[in-house]
């Protein structure tokens, strides 16, 4: 195979003699946008190098560059140096300098499948605006890649990779077939020795050039039979030297490499290497950065969910016009975000302190954006449903039953659906009524206390003044209409009538936090209507979709049909399915040292676990019949840090506490473990027997299902433990983890510390990784540094960590047990939006009508007495959205607007032939690729599109 990258010719020089002639250098940099130092310190030296490579440029035509596969770094240089994007452009568009086709170089396991495609569609269209794109799927220093990699960059048109870590061992020329998850094959170029590989070739006097030349092709020839040899050129944060066109050698960039005959010839008896890249025979791939500053982590994951699943579907199907396009811009600045701290040193959480802060600022902004883009969408459903009513928004493409949590008046703590049936409620929590009673000599000075709107974080509704009592009720969803000069009036006039002392009460509206059990259609709303308080009533003749009532049969236990929870006497948990599949110990929790770095997890030479808690407590939070929740707090004994060879004597009490909630019809387990981390050099990790013994295990990822052995491939310089990412799911031996972020987890075999009576194998799942370095020139675990040895304190992550996840037991694999569907449904709530009055003033119809919204106006439009459209039983209790996705194994990655289009990435996360159903009411539809291109067009029948999809199969469909 060879590679069809369209290239400028090079251009001619002299060559040398002999083998020599055969050489062709790649002048390049490898820039960490930051790492060791943040990124503005890092960027200084970006434009230094890169004002010498324009330079070096200019005065040579023969001059090749290429800019390490990622467009970031030409935007961090052009803000600086705006005055030189013509002449970068003219070297783009004439194949001299390469940009793209990333924006970054992300880790492919901390990010999502949707970023690294949005990664790329950015990278590529912003290199294609700049004058051209390397169309090169370069990956050159990440820490392994994913099994998705190749249909990720097959979608965005890239039929060649080029990479260096996780290449297995069987791989023994420079050039393999790697075939992703779904099938797709694609040429790779490997770089053994990295991507630095003739970084010594110009070091030294011209007259000894040959004999660099002849080292590197005796080290390189074994590699490559026939062909030029690639000498990459360049190294971390530095320019290739100036001069080297008069070297004889012939100058390329990676692309023009690429294109040339023989420099990508993939021998016939060449392996092909399926699925993910993660083997440690012949390079690091660094695993510890799976569990290094865990907040990040957390962070990342509420991030992308929020934005891909939220903000940008729900802008998509609920706004029009200025909003959406406001909702749009937005997006594209979170994304952008988003992207960003993807990068290989930055979600990855092994930079230095000032580097993690920035991450995780520009992580929560993007969280922050993705929550107002839905903020404006919730207002739109709050006027659509007007006051005392409930807005409930289904986020999947399924219809749902499942339980939304909401506030609501303290007097009409019942909601009834839109055709008057009573919803199944269960009051969890009263919030407080009086806030705060206070003796003011001037009452004027109440003034002070209030922010616009704002008072003891809520906002003000009303006020009132009898006597010498001042009294100030707030709400959290206000309506009417409120002036800070109306307020400001009634309090000069009651001053001037009664001087004081008054006395100030500010009262909250009586407000219950409920959960209701609400049946929704698929990317669809329903609007609830409060009522006087009903009664939670789950009975044998209730409706069909209402599930078995949650009890709490005997202390400790909690039972809703489908799973029983028993905590034990060491805080552990027994789960047990309706099949009678049984879990025991489940949530051991396990503190063991770590004297390694962010790059590598080491225990000390005399390791000591702590496994046993000293005391236990178990208390029942609520009882159903929705939601039951039992609080389990154990209190351990940590040692305080590192010690000599071990582990410190000096002990800190720690109290981990698992909220462990039960849902009526939810077959999973949900958990909260939190401490609050006072220690230093440890790892805490989450373990769990398996109900059966299990020699390897199933992660869901990137829009793919990994499996996985209980060990790894080693030989590149560290030690292979077998810790392994996850973020969908992870399964093994009928016990499955669906975490709330990116995961690390290792299958223990034979498990630690079990009772004769436990399974052969455990699930363990790290909490927490605190460690000291972002690198240890002498960790234990790894032949030679990752980085400098700075000292990195934060990386301790001292303070509360929370940690969220799901828990199950199935009998059938993860296929067949649905782990996809479930997935889907614990990742994404249901959204609940109290409804509200017009925020325009009755009468300006004018005003309203220009500025109302798609929901608001669908409603107005609707004729008198009309019902919501709907689309069959499923959708009966609520009005449909215009999507709805069926098909074993189908789940939906994103959905947004592309101009006229409306457009759905769509995945089938199974290991057989699937077909993935969109219903809707739409009459055109077309297949497209992953930048917005249409393809070809696709049969519509009667607003039903099926499309047959090959396991693992990634699909981005455009309707309309």
């Amino acid at each position: 195979m060879t590679a069809s990258t369209p290239v400028t010719p090079l251009s001619p020089v002299p060559s040398p003699a002999g083998e020599a002639a055969r050489v062709v250098v790649v002048p390049h940099t490898h820039w960490d946008r930051e790492w060791y130092l943040p990124f503005q310190r890092f960027r200084m030296g970006l434009v230094r190098m890169l004002d010498e490579v324009l330079d070096a440029m200019d005065a040579d035509p023969a001059y090749r560059f290429t800019m390490d596969g990622q467009l970031a770094a030409v935007h961090d240089y052009l803000e600086i140096r705006p005055e030189r994007r013509a002449a970068l452009a003219r070297l783009t568009a004439e194949g001299r300098f390469a940009a793209g086709p990333w924006m970054i170089l992300a880790d492919e396991f901390l990010c999502s499948g949707e970023t690294l495609i949005r990664n790329l569609e950015y990278g590529l269209r912003g290199a294609r605006e700049l004058g051209g794109a390397m169309e090169v799927g370069y990956l050159p220093d990440q820490f392994g890649h994913c099994a998705q990699m190749p249909q990720i960059l097959a979608l965005a048109g890239l039929r060649v990779a080029c990479l260096w870590r996780g290449v297995p061992a069987a791989v023994r020329r420079d050039t393999f077939a790697w075939e992703g998850a779904d099938g797709t094959v694609l040429p790779v170029k490997y770089l053994p020795g990295g991507y630095g590989n003739a970084v010594a070739l110009f070091s030294g006097p011209q007259e000894g050039l040959p004999d660099r030349v002849a080292a590197f092709t005796e080290t390189m020839r074994p590699w490559q039979a026939d062909g030029p040899l690639l000498a990459m050129y360049g190294a971390d944060h530095s320019a290739p030297a100036r001069g080297i066109t008069g070297s004889g050698l012939r100058l390329a960039t990676l692309g023009e490499y690429l294109a040339l005959p023989g420099g990508l010839a993939v021998p016939e008896d060449a392996p092909v290497v399926a699925g993910e890249l993660r083997s440690h025979a012949r390079a690091n791939i660094l695993p510890g950065v799976l569990s290094a500053r865990v907040p990040l982590k957390h962070a990342m994951g509420r991030a992308e969910r929020v934005l891909t699943r939220y903000a940008e579907p729900l802008a998509a199907l609920w706004l029009g016009g200025g909003e959406r396009a406001a909702a749009g811009r937005l997006i594209e600045l979170a994304w952008r975000q988003v992207i960003a701290c993807s990068g290989h040193d930055s979600i990855t959480g092994c930079g230095a302190d000032e580097t993690a802060g920035q991450v995780a600022a520009r992580i929560a902004e993007a969280e922050q954006i993705g929550q107002a883009v839905t903020d404006l969408v919730s207002a739109s459903l709050a006027e659509a449903a007007g006051r005392g009513r409930l807005a409930v928004v289904n986020p999947s493409p399924v219809g749902r039953t499942g339980l939304v949590l909401a506030g609501l008046p303290g007097d009409l703590a019942g909601l009834a659906a839109e055709d008057g049936s009573a919803v199944p409620v269960q009051v969890l929590d009263h919030a407080p009524t009086l806030l705060d009673e206070t003796r003011m000599a001037d009452l004027t000075r109440l003034l002070g206390r209030v922010h616009e709107r704002e008072l003891f974080g809520q906002e003000i509704v009303s006020w009132s003044a009898e006597g010498d009592v001042f009294t100030v009720v707030v709400g959290r969803h206000p309506t009417g209409g409120y002036r800070y000069a109306d307020l400001k009036t009634a309090i000069a006039e009651a001053a001037a009538r009664h001087p004081g002392p008054w006395l100030v009460r500010t009262v909250a509206e009586p407000v219950v936090t409920v959960a209701a059990l609400v049946q929704i259609p698929p990317l669809g709303r329903t609007f609830l209507t409060t009522t006087p308080p009903l009664t939670a009533r789950l009975v044998p003749d209730a409706p069909p979709f209402l599930p078995a009532a949650v009890r709490v049969p005997e202390d400790g236990v909690l039972d809703n049909g489908l799973l029983r929870v028993a905590a034990e006497t060491d805080g552990t948990l027994t789960l047990t399915a309706r099949s009678g599949l049984t879990a025991r110990g489940v949530g051991r929790i396990v503190d063991g040292g770590d004297v390694g770095d962010t790059y590598n997890h080491a225990p000390p030479a005399a390791d000591r676990l702590v496994t046993a808690p000293g005391r236990v407590e178990v208390r029942l939070v609520c009882s159903g019949p929705l939601v039951s929740v039992l609080e389990i707090a154990r209190a351990y004994a940590w040692p305080v840090g590192a010690e000599g060879e071990g582990r410190a004597a000096r002990v800190a009490d720690v109290t981990v506490t698992t909220r462990a909630e039960l849902r009526a019809g939810e077959p999973y387990l949900r958990l909260a473990v939190t401490f609050d981390n006072a220690c230093r050099d440890h790892r805490v990790r989450w373990h769990a027997p398996t109900p059966r013994p299990a020699a390897e295990s199933f992660a869901g990822g990137q829009y793919a299902v990994v499996r996985r052995g209980a060990s790894a491939e080693g030989g590149g310089g560290e030690e292979p433990l077998p810790t392994f990412p996850a973020s969908g799911f992870v399964s093994a031996g009928g016990l499955a983890v669906l975490p709330g972020h990116t995961v690390e987890y290792e299958l223990l075999h034979p498990p630690l510390n079990t009772t004769p009576t436990a399974p052969a194998t455990e699930l363990a799942v790290t909490l927490l990784r605190a460690v000291g370095y972002l690198s240890r020139n002498g960790n234990p675990l790894r032949d030679e540094p990752a980085g400098p040895q700075v000292a990195t304190p934060g990386a301790q992550c001292p303070g509360p960590i929370t940690t969220r996840f799901a828990v199950l037991v199935h009998e059938e694999d993860w296929d067949r047990a649905g782990l996809a569907r479930l997935a889907e449904e614990y990742h994404h709530d249901l959204l609940a939006v109290p409804g509200a009055a017009t925020r325009n003033p009755a009468g300006a119809r004018g005003d309203a009508l220009a500025h109302e919204t798609a929901i608001t106006r669908r409603e107005r439009e609707r004729p008198t007495g009309e019902a919501p459209a709907r689309g069959g039983e499923a959708e009966a209790r609520g009005e449909a959205g215009p999507l709805e996705l069926g098909g074993d194994g189908v789940v939906l990655g994103a959905l947004r607007r592309r101009g006229e289009w409306l457009e759905a990435r769509l995945a089938a996360l199974r290991s057989v032939p699937t077909e993935a159903v969109l219903r809707g009411p739409f009459t055109t539809a077309r297949l497209a690729d992953t930048l917005g291109n249409g393809l070809e067009p696709l049969e519509v029948t009667e607003g039903v599109l099926r499309l047959p999809l090959r396991p693992f199969e990634i699909a981005t469909v455009h309707v309309r």
